[in-house]
């Protein structure tokens, strides 16, 4: 990055086969090229829109997966440094969701604007060579057996009257991580199937005469909707929404309308003022049928869009990534089989109807204005207030801790979950052993790595007198695991999953 801000990258010469376009500079676009990046797989990453450095934010939540998943990039740490822990969230003033309970390092949510998190995000992309090109549109794609071609015109420069020189980049794979209008999801022809929930959604960034007395503030009463939280430099986020008043999105907005919606739902607009951005906006629910098509993949809001209730949308993005990094870099290695990346959809396909499902569920419970749908979010409400275990369900969905990922018949019972941050017998951690992409092993007694599997894969031992064996993909996942496992076992785990 240069001194005026503007990110900058390797210089782009031809891209090799084995390497990949991301197009979209979001957080999963910055995640994943960064992954890839950090593997040794040339990336470009490709952004229609100019370099931006502002404080305009859509999401403010981490959840503790994705925390756990930035531990193992060595950048959680500076991120709960900037961002307010929330140990607990309230839902409907009946329902609370408590999360200093969660099995996991990071036992709360962190309260923290998404350009936070691409900032970091973007300092590692960068570092790790990501060649970016801003004001750069993708125009057509097509591919074939050995890669992808996609065209792309520059937004400014030489060319014709449409704008600057147009070029074509060649690649193995492309994942378009370009939201919800994808250019990439279009140009390989698939739907996105699904509806418009909430119409006419007001945004608005304030600052605030009297503080709220918690750090999110959310509620539904009557026909309004209401959220706070706060950007930390003395402005705050509004969203809001009035069921009575459905106007289009090209309505224009004030401050007065954005006051109204919030005293409804809130009792109070705690004096806001000196608006610095207001806009409209409608909240969809979508997903497409297949998350790739041949050697084209998408991630994030391209794949799955989805209410803000509950804060999973980015977090669902950066789960998205995580998953798809490592995958992309054993393949391009020459580690893995490409029949690898077709669980990229069996995995991930899965967690992002049942996102769309949960944050739907608590838009509608929170909307509920018929007198047997008020029952019903009572019931529901006290229901998970009473029953522990589907309580604990909830914020394990909720966070991203709760899901696991198919495993193959007969495997072991560990196969497939997500593996909880452990202390192991040379003092660290697992999620620390995970950085830098790795495979981790954690065996009883020590395993000797040999040959191209250096730098790939970590051996580690348990710090206390556990017997399992476990295999621990990069995105911390349990690839294989036995209770008692000889070397030869070992070895035919690791050559079939490490390669």
């Amino acid at each position: 990055m240069d001194g005026t801000g503007t990110r900058t990258g390797t210089p782009h010469g031809t891209p090799t086969p084995h390497s990949v376009i991301v197009v979209g500079s979001g957080p999963t676009g910055l995640l994943l090229a960064g992954d890839l990046a950090t593997a040794g797989v040339p990336v470009t990453l490709v952004e229609k829109r100019p370099h931006q450095v502002g404080n305009l934010s859509r999401a403010f939540v981490l959840h503790a997966r994705t925390l756990e998943q930035l531990d193992a990039r060595g950048l959680a740490d500076e991120l709960e440094a900037v961002g307010r822990p929330l140990d607990r969230m309230s839902l409907f003033r009946r329902l609370t969701v408590e999360l200093d309970t969660l099995p996991s390092r990071f036992n709360h949510l962190l309260v923290l604007p998404q350009y936070e998190v691409e900032k970091v995000l973007e300092r590692r992309a960068v570092e790790a060579g990501v060649d970016f090109r801003y004001e750069t549109e993708v125009t057509g794609l097509a591919q074939d057996a050995d890669g992808v071609t996609v065209e792309v015109r520059a937004g400014g420069g030489s060319g014709d009257e449409k704008g600057g020189a147009a070029e074509r980049l060649r690649a193995a794979y492309v994942v378009g991580a370009d939201g919800m209008r994808s250019s990439v999801r279009d140009a390989v022809g698939l739907p996105f199937p699904g509806r418009s929930v909430i119409r006419s959604v007001v945004l608005a960034d304030v600052r605030l005469a009297e503080e709220p007395d918690t750090l999110l503030t959310v509620n539904a009463a009557g026909d309004a909707f209401a959220f706070l939280a706060p950007f930390g430099d003395g402005y705050y986020r509004v969203i809001g929404w009035n069921r009575v008043r459905d106007v289009p999105d090209s309505e224009p907005l004030d401050l007065d309308e954005v006051k109204e919606v919030t005293r409804l739902a809130l009792g109070s607009d705690f004096g806001m003022h000196d608006a610095r951005w207001m806009s409209r906006f409608h909240s969809d629910e979508r997903q497409v049928p297949a998350y790739r098509v041949g050697r084209v993949f998408l991630a994030g809001d391209a794949a799955h869009v989805h209410t803000p209730a509950g804060g999973q949308g980015m977090n669902t993005g950066l789960q998205d990534a995580a998953n798809l990094s490592w995958k992309l870099a054993q393949v391009l290695g020459g580690h893995a089989d490409p029949a690898l990346l077709g669980t990229y959809q069996t995995e991930r396909h899965p967690v992002g109807r049942s996102v769309l499902r949960s944050s739907g569920g608590i838009v509608r419970l929170a909307m509920a204005r018929r007198p047997w749908e008020l029952a019903l979010r009572a019931t529901v409400a006290t229901f998970l207030n009473v029953v522990a275990p589907a309580r604990r369900r909830m914020a394990g969905r909720l966070t991203g801790i709760g899901y696991r990922y198919p495993a193959p018949r007969g495997a072991h019972r560990l196969a497939g979950t997500r593996a909880p941050d452990a202390a192991l017998a040379a003092g660290g951690r697992l999620y620390e052993s995970l950085r830098g992409g790795r495979f981790v092993l954690i065996t009883p007694e020590g395993y000797e790595v040999h040959g191209a599997r250096r730098g790939r894969l970590a051996v580690e031992r348990w710090a206390g007198d556990r017997r399992t064996t476990v295999l621990v993909r990069p995105d911390g996942y349990v690839a294989w695991a036995a209770d008692r496992a000889d070397r030869a076992t070992v070895e035919s785990a690791l050559a079939s999953r490490v390669g």
